[in-house]
């Protein structure tokens, strides 16, 4: 007798202690997670019930009995209550206080009704003990209201149950998993009462707080390893797989909550196993994506696979309870790709001429300061080259404008074509271009404009059926900058270049003349 009765005692005296742990872990751990204040109550409170109960069960007297009974009845009616919202919670969804009132009027009833008993015998008919059991066990005949209470506690676990299973049509796999974990945990203590009310319990020893307890590991199993009671709850009605932006969900902590099937495009990495790591860890091997999502500010991101680039506007979105407090941070990556495109096109729209696609006038005298701004603190010499297709009327007027558009397009092609990388080159205005050259001398500069020459002379154009040539004179001057002056060089440079090129096309064409009066490099 002596060693059954202890078995039950360290039986429910473990599972108090569980419900002690986990409760104590909630308010250490998840002070501002959705649901974590109830389950920490409904830990707490199973806790005590059980450790009431071991004192019950070491009672040797019905007055002893009685006793701890009254003291259980203070706490345990409180259970179902904690339990249904916490799963409401869980799920989003907060009481009125109305109905909290409603929801805590009838707990409040039971520990009226089971204290004042002796009054009206309403919850309990009988209170005795029974005859068939080895140790002091108490013999309960149930009363209206003790039955009242019990359809309550499985009105509250059901609904519990219902709620969670309506969010597994909505929901993705590992998150299924993790729904039907709660949904396993409070099915137990249902048929552990089953067993109790029926008297088909061993002895009649209440298994509640054991049940309870194993509930509670249950929904342990998803606190621990599943984030239960993270981010999850309030960010997934945002996350959807079926979203064309990529998101992923990160708690407090900067561990991956959920993440959606686009995002994989910026984060192939991911996968189910990421889930509960931190983002720092799975995404080691991509130092750049990691110390953008670290910096959590706003920004463009460009993402290359291949030959193919994809761009992507980040936006970073805090996740909060009822009070502020920070839960997590959901990180959005909406492709801007078209967009960016689209920029680009028209960027080349208004910077670059349609015809030849060199740059137009406009861009290139923008872009030409810059650069000397550079050639200025690195102390180089920059020369303008100037040139102009000769005689292009005649190809208009001979062949027709579409020819000289043909024969442009041309030149252009065979002058960008020689240039080096740092050269720029824009059409100036009709038939004439311009070239800069950072970084060059005038011997370079010579035979730079030289080699173009010689490939618009050698060169044939298709006209239809026929073949022209054509050439090109040139214009060569040096800019001469200093940091007081360096615009009004550039555009001094582009006046002797253009009197160079007068002086070319009056030497007989397709020939270069420089501006060798002003030559001064610097």
């Amino acid at each position: 007798m002596g060693n059954e009765l202890l078995f039950y005692r360290l039986l429910i005296i473990i599972a108090g202690v569980l419900s002690l742990i986990l409760s104590l872990f909630s308010y250490l751990k998840l002070k501002n997670a959705p649901g974590a204040k109830q389950y920490m109550f409904v830990t707490l409170l199973s806790s005590i019930f059980a450790f009431l109960y071991v004192f019950e069960l070491s009672a040797t007297s019905l007055k002893e009995i009685k006793f701890w009974l009254g003291m259980e009845y203070i706490v345990m009616p409180f259970i179902p209550a904690f339990t249904l919202l916490m799963c409401l919670e869980y799920i989003g969804i907060k009481l009125r206080q109305r109905y909290l009132f409603l929801l805590f009027a009838l707990p409040l009833i039971t520990v009226f009704m089971h204290h004042t008993n002796e009054l009206h015998h309403l919850y309990y008919k009988e209170v005795g003990l029974r005859a068939d059991a080895p140790f002091p066990i108490v013999s309960l005949q149930y009363g209206p209201f003790f039955y009242l209470h019990s359809f309550y506690l499985f009105l509250c676990l059901s609904t519990s149950i219902i709620i969670l299973l309506l969010q597994l049509r909505k929901s993705i796999f590992r998150f299924r998993v993790q729904l039907i974990t709660m949904v396993a945990g409070l099915f137990i203590p249902i048929v552990a009462n089953s067993l109790y009310l029926n008297d088909l319990s061993l002895y009649g020893i209440d298994l509640g707080p054991v049940s309870m307890s194993i509930s509670f590991i249950f929904h342990g199993v998803a606190l621990f390893s599943l984030q239960m009671f993270n981010v999850l709850p309030i960010a997934r009605e945002r996350v959807f797989d079926n979203m064309l932006e990529g998101v992923i969900v990160l708690n407090q902590n900067g561990a991956i909550v959920d993440f959606n099937k686009a995002i994989l495009r910026v984060m192939p990495v991911l996968g189910t196993f990421s889930i509960g790591k931190g983002i720092a860890m799975v995404l080691a091997g991509d130092k750049k994506l990691l110390e953008l999502i670290s910096r959590g500010e706003e920004c463009e991101y460009e993402c290359s696979e291949g030959a193919q680039v994809e761009h992507y506007q980040v936006r970073f979105s805090n996740v909060v309870n009822k009070k502020g407090a920070k839960l997590g941070t959901i990180v959005t990556f909406a492709n801007i790709t078209e967009r960016i495109e689209m920029q680009q096109k028209l960027s080349e729209l208004a910077n670059y001429d349609g015809l030849t696609k060199v740059c137009n006038r406009r861009y290139f005298m923008d872009q030409s300061v810059e650069m000397l701004e550079s050639i200025l603190d690195k102390e180089e010499n920059a020369f303008i080259i100037m040139f102009d297709i000769d005689h292009f009327k005649r190809i208009n007027d001979s062949y027709g404008h579409e020819a000289g558009d043909i024969v442009l397009r041309r030149v252009a092609n065979l002058a960008k074509a020689r240039l080096r990388p740092q050269d720029l080159i824009g059409r100036y205005g009709g038939e004439e271009f311009i070239i800069l050259l950072p970084a060059t001398d005038l011997e370079v500069a010579v035979d730079l404009a030289d080699v173009i020459r010689s490939a618009i002379s050698e060169s044939l154009t298709a006209i239809h059926d026929q073949y022209i040539n054509v050439t090109a004179s040139f214009g060569i001057s040096p800019i001469q900058i200093t940091p007081y002056n360096r615009e009004e060089a550039f555009k001094q440079a582009l006046r002797y270049a253009d009197k160079a090129l007068y002086a070319a096309k009056n030497n007989g064409r397709n020939n270069i003349q420089t501006h060798i009066d002003q030559l001064q490099i610097v």
